[in-house]
């Protein structure tokens, strides 16, 4: 059956924004990574049911809008999408990673592992000042910035 414009929820205002937005297959993940030039590509993979990555998503919804500048923000189901599970040793519930014109951009967060952010970030403005950071070094050519702050004792491992 069609569903008639008027059953179609309207979007709230102008600046209702769909991102970040998920990505579907392996093609559509490496076309992401692959043909963003001037921005920060943010990939949240894990589960969309995980209750940690429900609390990095909402983080990642809150700050889409002030950062669109500088980055773009994309969530892949890991169940959906394992193309990249080996790839990028993605074994936890949640993971966030960082790209720069097809290129891993490392953080130093101080907890030993600069590949990723495997935790729920509930701070919209620690988010914000990481994917900053990430996207003034990868500007400069640098593949590791360090973090604005240390988090090696957030998470007890």
């Amino acid at each position: 059956t069609a569903i008639s414009p008027s059953t179609v929820p309207s979007a709230p205002t102008s600046s209702y924004v769909l991102l970040p937005a998920s990505l579907h297959s392996g093609y559509a993940v490496d076309q992401a990574i692959l043909t963003e030039e001037d921005r920060v590509v943010v990939m949240r993979f894990g589960s969309d049911r995980d209750p940690t990555c429900m609390l990095m998503d909402e983080t990642l919804y809150k700050v889409a809008e002030k950062v669109k500048n500088f980055a773009v923000i994309y969530l892949v189901d890991i169940k959906e999408v394992p193309d990249f599970n080996a790839m990028y040793e993605l074994y936890d519930p949640c993971t966030v990673m960082f790209f720069f014109r097809n290129k891993h951009i490392m953080v130093d967060l101080g907890t030993g592992n600069n590949n990723k952010i495997n935790w729920a970030l509930q701070d919209g403005q620690e988010l914000i000042d990481i994917i900053e950071i990430v996207y003034r070094g990868a500007r400069k050519g640098r593949g590791l910035v360090v973090a604005p702050k240390d988090y090696s004792t957030k998470h007890r491992y």
